[in-house]
């Protein structure tokens, strides 16, 4: 965990309007879809991809006389995304009708949790760098059925209506106005997407839409943030504009960026910044309105008549707490712990569990340090060349494990290293029976190398006076052994032997 760390906050990113300076001040809501095999109130399929119209049960579609049921995994999930954000649980929660009108929307309302959500008040810690990093503070994580979706690129004339996603469990993560820069939503958004990876409740796909991104917007004058931090009086901050469905951090900096100018030059020209529902063009780089932000009046919310209030058993909350893996703050701590490595290294390491899982399978029996320089640079560096996924990759753990175990042992040189790996991804096999087979084995056999190495000094008579004039230049002469070895002669011994030679 960060918490124990010293780090310090971010500056507040500011902007310097044609008058005067302003801050950013930044809300997030995520909508994570729930990873669940059925929808929150049907036993549909959540299944990406289906054909339109195929995953709905008569509930989705409401039909008369359907009444939902209650999937207790997805309340399950919802528990446990609050647990890994350290939130408090509520007991007793209900869910409410939020009525509105939409063609994908066939109830003609949504059930949510307006008054009394699952989760209460958390926490995330934001990285922004070595020893600096924002802690944004959860307000709230309510359950609430998806909607579906209208197309309307089928036809010229027409629009078409898929309601597969109609009814599908999402948690919508609502944030404190804590970001106060693009770099710091775009770093939340990721930090949140990792958590929820890590705890297995949404799997983060921002493609197909499984997770996106409501951008609240404001900009104040400096030192109005301090005073709402003070009061919590939102009076000090400026009216908000929230941008919605954001499914790319990329996309997200740009758009924030951009509604930030834009409420300024609406400001700075005497203007007022209307609250209102706005949407991003990615290939305009702008924001444009939507519809003026309703309020929860809007949505006439009332108590939903089909669901009884939900209560569960702290017992139950506790058990599932027991099932939390360690979470990436914690395995990030560890692993600068434990296997002496930067922050750096550590945080590429444990930015997907997988990746975590892969490097401590590699490092065991090892050295933590040359096992994740292994893992980063050559394996990392391999498969984003080749866009695959670590759960891709064609060299196991054990494979990656042998390679640098034949490393410590002096068995192999690091250039050896280099063309044994290869040998291992393209081909497979097992490192030391390889290193056996083609006679890789590096030559430790100080008589080899210093006959080696007189054969280079006599063939180099004028190098070696320079070489007295500077002893730089000896990496000449442990070059030209190492090329007459073939690469096999262990360098250490080479460039003892060589100054020893020379007289340096």
């Amino acid at each position: 965990m960060l918490d124990h760390l010293a780090y310090e906050s971010p500056q507040p990113k500011v902007i310097a309007g044609a008058k005067e300076d302003w801050e950013l001040v930044i809300g997030m809501e995520i909508h994570a879809q729930v990873s669940s095999n059925a929808k929150l109130f049907s036993g549909a399929s959540t299944k990406f991809g289906a054909e339109p119209n195929s995953n709905v049960a008569f509930v989705d579609a409401a039909m008369p006389g359907m009444l939902p049921v209650i999937n207790e995994y997805c309340v399950e999930q919802a528990v446990r995304t609050g647990l890994g954000l350290k939130a408090e649980i509520n007991l007793f929660s209900a869910f409410d009708r939020k009525n509105y009108f939409y063609p994908d929307l066939p109830q003609g309302y949504q059930i949510s949790q307006l008054y009394h959500p699952i989760v209460g008040e958390g926490e995330v810690i934001v990285d922004m760098g070595p020893g600096v990093a924002r802690k944004v503070r959860i307000e709230r994580i309510h359950l609430e059925q998806d909607a579906g979706k209208s197309v309307h690129d089928m036809d010229p004339n027409m629009s078409f209506v898929d309601l597969n996603r109609t009814g599908v469990a999402l948690m919508e993560i609502v944030s404190r106005p804590d970001i106060r820069g693009p770099e710091e939503a775009a770093a939340y958004v990721t930090k949140m997407r990792q958590l929820l990876r890590y705890l297995g409740t949404c799997d983060g796909n921002m493609q197909n839409g499984n997770m996106r991104a409501d951008v609240n917007v404001s900009v104040c004058r400096p030192g109005q943030y301090e005073k709402y931090m003070e009061t919590q009086d939102f009076d000090h901050l400026g009216t908000r504009c929230e941008i919605k469905n954001m499914n790319s951090m990329r996309f997200i900096q740009a758009a924030i960026d951009f509604e930030a100018r834009r409420q300024i030059a609406i400001l700075e020209d005497g203007g007022e910044v209307v609250q209102e529902t706005r949407l991003y063009d990615a290939d305009k780089n702008e924001t444009r309105s939507m519809r003026s932000k309703e309020e929860a009046h809007d949505y006439r919310y009332f108590p939903c008549p089909d669901l009884l209030p939900l209560e569960i058993e702290q017992d139950w909350v506790d058990d599932i707490a027991k099932t939390l893996p360690e979470l990436p703050d914690e395995k990030k701590a560890r692993f600068v712990t434990e296997f002496g490595l930067s922050e750096y290294d550590a945080d590429v390491l444990t930015a997907e569990a997988e990746n975590a899982a892969f490097f401590e399978a590699v490092a065991e029996g090892n050295d933590g340090k040359l096992a994740a320089n292994w893992v980063i640079n050559e394996l990392f560096g391999r498969l984003k060349k080749e866009d695959h996924s670590i759960t891709e990759s064609p060299v196991s753990p054990a494979q990656l494990g042998g390679i640098i175990k034949l490393i410590s042992k002096g068995d192999i040189s690091g250039k050896i290293a280099k063309d044994l790996f290869e040998i291992v991804y393209t081909e497979g096999g097992d490192p030391a029976e390889i290193v056996e087979a083609r006679g890789m084995k590096q030559v430790t056999d100080t008589g080899a190398i210093e006959t080696a190495v007189d054969e280079v000094i006599a063939a180099n008579p004028a190098q070696v006076e320079k070489a007295k004039q500077n002893p730089k230049l000896v990496g000449f002469f442990v070059g030209q052994v190492m090329k007459a070895t073939g690469g096999k002669a262990n360098p250490k011994a080479v460039n003892e032997i060589v100054t020893a030679k020379l007289g340096l």
